[in-house]
Formats: C-alpha cells, structure tokens, sequence
C-alpha cells in the first residue's frame, strides 16, 4: 500500500511525516465483480486509489436507468473532490468491474493536511481542473459527434500505443452507457467497423485491423484517456 500511494501524485507530494500521517488512516480494499464502495447520497467521508481493476461511477435515473458517469482505472483517484464541499454526499454510487483493488483514504485527516500546505492544494485544484476541461470537452463531443466517432475514440483511449491487440475488460453494456448509445447501436457500430476491417472485438479481445482508419474515424471527437 505504501508503495502505490508513492507512485501516485497527490501523495508524492506530501512530506514525510504528512505521508505517515495519510498512510496510517488508509485502508486496503479487496472487491470482487459488482461490489460496492458506496451508493449514490451516502454521506462522505473518504476517497480512494484504484490499485487494480476498474470502478464504475454511475448515477441512478427515477426510473432505475443507470448513466455510467466515468470509469476509473488503475493509478488514479477518485471523490477527492468532495473534500471542498460542506456537508457532502456522494453524488454517485461506485461498484467494481471485475476484481479490483482500492487503497481509501479518511478524508477528514487528508482535509486537515491540506489546511496547511497551499503546494498541495494547487496541485489537487490542478487536477481537478483538469478534469473539468476534459468534461466540458466530452459534453461538446456528446452533443456533436456521431456514435461511431464516440465509439473509436473511445477503444483508441484504450490501446497500448505500440500494439493492436489487448484486452478491454469492461462490458460492452457499460462501455455503452459511458459514451451515451445504446448497447445495441454500440454493436452494431462494431460490426460495421469489423466489415470495413478496421476493428474486432471478440469476447473481452480487441484487435485493431487498421489503426489509421480507427483514427480517422476517431479524430474529431477523441475522448480523453479516463482519469478521476
């Protein structure tokens, strides 16, 4: 645990004695596919590490649809945010995607550190900022880009740079919901991509048959690599 929190930048710029502070309030957690951090208005109190795996954020419509807000991969954060807030309540429900591992951090002691470091607290609203930047830029994309563009950009978001075949284990049904289609619409783009010999996906396999294509297609509206 120590380890992973090192590595990451939020943590790697505390100081020592501020990172043995965090450290001995964090806690490592084991979730196994469909798991619950938490739902969607529990009071918050802590935010957490992705050490492996996946978590879903996602919002509950009043009809019981769900809108899958972002998906969190390993190396990144995610609710820190909500330590700015009075009062708060988590504005999403978050569940893992297969097995993964998450560090939690207590927010109240994490909160009381950045009291007294102004160098912290630019680099967390840096982040956060930019953040908002890549929503703003997702909305845009929602708003004026076809599927299909969504769709590349997307699995291109995804790849290794130097290799056209990988593993996507995230379901196809969440991927859709994500990037706002529909499960069946986003199918049929992938076999019309399969037709045009640009893209195959076979179970959790993805292969790239012509990665310049995806890119085209992709280019006008490539979502960025997910972060939280």
């Amino acid at each position: 645990m120590r380890e992973y929190l090192k590595n990451n930048l939020i943590f790697h710029r505390l100081t020592d004695q501020q990172f043995e502070r965090v450290l001995s309030h964090a806690k490592a957690i084991t979730l196994s596919d469909g798991d619950a951090l938490f739902q969607q208005g529990d009071d918050f109190s802590r935010f957490y590490l992705v050490v492996r795996g996946h978590i879903k954020l996602f919002r509950l419509a009043p009809d019981g649809n769900e809108k899958v807000i972002e998906l969190v991969d390993a190396g990144h954060t995610f609710a820190e945010a909500l330590m700015f807030l009075e009062q708060p309540r988590y504005p999403v429900g978050a569940v893992a995607l297969g097995e993964t591992e998450v560090i939690s951090i207590d927010a109240h002691h994490f909160q009381e550190i950045l009291k007294g470091s102004v160098e912290l607290c630019m680099a967390l609203l840096g982040d956060m900022s930019f953040r908002l930047r890549s929503l703003i830029r997702e909305i845009d994309d929602l708003s004026l880009h076809s599927a299909t563009c969504r769709v590349a950009a997307f699995i291109l978001a995804r790849a290794p740079e130097h290799r056209d075949d990988f593993e996507l284990d995230i379901p196809k049904h969440v991927i859709a919901s994500r990037i706002s289609v529909k499960p069946e619409t986003f199918s049929r783009i992938i076999k019309s991509l399969k037709s045009k010999e640009i893209l195959e996906i076979k179970g959790s396999k993805v292969r790239l048959l012509d990665r310049d294509a995806l890119e085209e297609a992709a280019d006008v509206c490539a979502l960025p690599v997910e972060a939280s």
